[in-house]
């Protein structure tokens, strides 16, 4: 029996390329398989935000949320809340942003007592509390925050009572990827 040599040294490499494949292939298997995974979980993170970017503004009427000249949240201005904090509690790449507005009537003396200076300030504290409240029902404190305009963006005229109550609002804003 004659060994060709020089076949040999040819078949000895392939056999070890061919050997050293079949681990690869058990490696590249289980990494397929975390990309899947990852996929999937991106998928699902960006239907979450694809959902979000439909609603990504709320708006609700500060009449409703706080008392006539004030800034503590009513009752009815917590109930009012809540049907949003399922949608928020969720959320970790996601910015809330929620945003106080007034009409342009300067602050009474009730509220300047309290240290209230301007509506801005008003906005600001209004914002403030309907973010702790959010906080309070579980949302993430490091996806929230609080910013008040006071009377510098109006929605409607403000020679109008009408007017003025569609400019004392609140505004809840999602930002962020996707957004």
């Amino acid at each position: 029996m004659k060994i060709d040599l020089a076949a040999a040294v040819r078949i000895v490499p392939l056999t070890a390329l061919i050997l050293g494949a079949c681990v690869s292939q058990s490696t590249y298997d289980k990494q397929a398989a975390e990309l899947q995974q990852a996929r999937a979980q991106a998928a699902q993170e960006q239907s979450q935000i694809q959902k979000m970017q439909q609603e990504q503004k709320w708006v609700v009427a500060g009449d409703v949320l706080f008392p006539e000249g004030g800034y503590q949240l009513s009752a009815n201005g917590k109930q009012a809340l809540k049907q949003y904090v399922p949608k928020l509690q969720g959320l970790q790449n996601a910015k809330v942003v929620v945003y106080g507005y007034t009409d342009n009537l300067p602050v009474g003396p009730a509220l300047q007592r309290r240290g209230v200076a301007n509506n801005i300030d008003l906005s600001s504290r209004r914002a403030d509390n309907v973010v702790a409240y959010l906080m309070s029902q579980g949302v993430n404190p490091n996806v929230i925050s609080a910013k008040g305009f006071g009377d510098t963006h109006p929605v409607a005229p403000n020679d109008t009572a009408d007017g003025r109550a569609k400019n004392r609002r609140i505004e809840i804003l999602l930002e962020g990827p996707g957004a």
